[in-house]
């Protein structure tokens, strides 16, 4: 009988009835409360996206508030007394009022910021350990795909986001773009002349990227958010091999109230965290850069983070330039921004070139140790040391003047550099993966060594080994051996 029709029901209870009726609030809640989640911490790497992303969400709507997305002029007069008087955009000068006049507007802009360093930092940290646990594979095909379009939006909404205030340093980073469209052949200038309507840096820009960067990105970067949730729901967490661990079940807490009250208490831990770094660690101090004008430059100018390796790719590359019939080709900015999305490409289709190359179209929940898939592992490190390595091309002036270098040697060394060290980082990183198998295989066969040495009768002396328990053997060889994408069908 339906709470609402008992004898003595409490009005929650009719209310609770009343929306049970109509949403299935109750049906769902049986279904998935009780949800079972896996345990390990890899697993709040996810939820630092997720909690950075909310806290991007909050400061974002906040910042809305007091900022002003105009290429105006204005004459400032306020709290930074260094520019008054000085002419500036109405963006610029709304961001110096927030930053001075605002009560806590600059401890908002600061969170702001570190947030979303810290949303790539963990969805890129999120991807790659998905990658090396291999589970990306069948039926989580889409879902890597609904993430990798999560970081690839992220980049270009940090970009906007950066470029918003119209200072000096962001004004630097909007030339590199405009450099970057007009190297396209034959359609550069039009593409440049669309972005900022007008020849460069027109009117309009900071209005353009205020709309992207505050309603169309963030709109469909909430949507992916809650299709890539579902589909974990509707997949079934992943889980590391071990103990009463199979593909078909899942060993974990459920959701509520244990992982929910670890969830809640983590996001507030995340909050925390950030915060706190606003507070004390500044960052994009904007008032010390000035108000962009297009015949100035920053000394010193760097991206954040998350696009300095597109920004390395430009800096290493030789200033080539070659000529067809009439029109001149810079090679030295094309090759680089081809590069660039095809680096962010290669991680995006990984999955269904590995299903394609060795043949898997099993179903995956239980996770992959690193080192039973040398040639995958090797990959991925392959990956990371190449990324590395454009990001420090990307600050090669910082880099010559902090140790006191030829900016020549840096920029050659960094060009040997892509060449060399990723080919290398895969055959070592290969390599250590298939001595780790052995080492495994030995420990299986023999056991862990005591330290203990025993004589025995006829005068030998032996170490002494521990057999493994149920299990480390259990995580060591519950998995099959999966052919290597190297590998061939005989």
């Amino acid at each position: 009988m339906p709470a609402s029709s008992t004898p003595g029901a409490s009005r929650g209870e009719r209310v609770a009835d009343w929306f049970d009726g109509r949403l299935g609030i109750h049906t769902l809640g049986r279904q998935y409360l009780r949800k079972v989640f896996p345990d390990h911490w890899s697993f709040l790497l996810g939820e630092i996206c997720l909690y950075s992303f909310v806290v991007l969400i909050l400061t974002g709507i906040y910042l809305t508030l007091f900022f002003h997305p105009s290429m105006n002029e204005v004459t400032y007069h306020g709290s930074y007394v260094p520019l008054n008087g000085i002419r500036m955009s109405d963006a610029y000068a709304s961001t110096l009022h927030l930053s001075f006049d605002v009560r806590g507007g600059l401890l908002v802009r600061q969170l702001h910021h570190w947030a979303a360093l810290v949303f790539i930092a963990a969805m890129l940290t999120h991807m790659m350990r998905h990658f090396f646990t291999g589970s990306f594979r069948k039926p989580r095909e889409l879902n890597w795909l609904f993430g990798w379009t999560l970081l690839f939006l992220g980049l270009f909404e940090g970009l906007f986001g950066y470029s918003l205030p119209d200072d000096l340093l962001s004004g630097t980073g909007m030339r590199f773009v405009d450099g970057a469209l007009l190297s396209v052949p034959i359609v550069g200038t039009y593409l440049s002349m669309f972005l900022f309507g007008g020849e460069y840096p027109g009117h309009d820009i900071v209005s353009r990227f205020y709309s992207l960067h505050v309603l169309l990105i963030p709109g469909v970067m909430a949507a992916l958010v809650v299709v890539h949730v579902l589909l974990v729901v509707h997949h079934k967490h992943t889980q590391f091999a071990g103990p009463g661990r199979t593909e078909r079940n899942v060993v974990g807490a459920p959701f509520m109230p244990v992982y929910l009250a670890k969830a809640g208490g983590f996001f507030f831990l995340v909050f925390g965290a950030l915060t706190a770094l606003a507070a004390v660690a500044s960052i994009n101090p904007v008032w010390s850069y000035g108000p962009y004008r297009a015949d100035q430059v920053s000394t010193g100018a760097q991206p954040d983070w998350y696009l300095g390796f597109a920004e390395g790719l430009v800096r290493v590359m030789p200033g080539w330039e070659v000529t067809f019939w009439g029109h001149t080709l810079v090679l030295g900015v094309l090759i680089p921004i081809v590069v660039f999305p095809l680096l962010l490409v290669l991680i995006g289709v990984y999955p269904f070139l590995e299903s394609w190359r060795t043949g898997d179209t099993r179903e995956h929940h239980l996770l992959d140790r690193p080192r039973n898939r040398p040639t995958r592992t090797g990959i991925g490190v392959a990956w990371i040391s190449l990324y590395l390595i454009l990001l420090a091309g990307g600050g090669n002036d910082i880099v010559a003047t902090r140790l006191h270098l030829s900016i020549n040697t840096v920029t050659w060394a960094v060009r040997v550099a892509v060449l060399v060290v990723p080919a290398l980082a895969f055959v070592v990183t290969r390599r250590i993966c298939l001595g780790l198998q052995l080492r495994d295989a030995e420990l299986v066969l023999h056991g862990r060594e005591t330290g203990i040495i025993k004589r025995l009768p006829h005068g030998e002396y032996v170490e002494l080994h521990r057999p493994l328990d149920q299990a480390e053997l259990h995580t060591l060889t519950a998995h099959k051996r999966q052919r290597e994408l190297v590998e061939r069908e005989p």
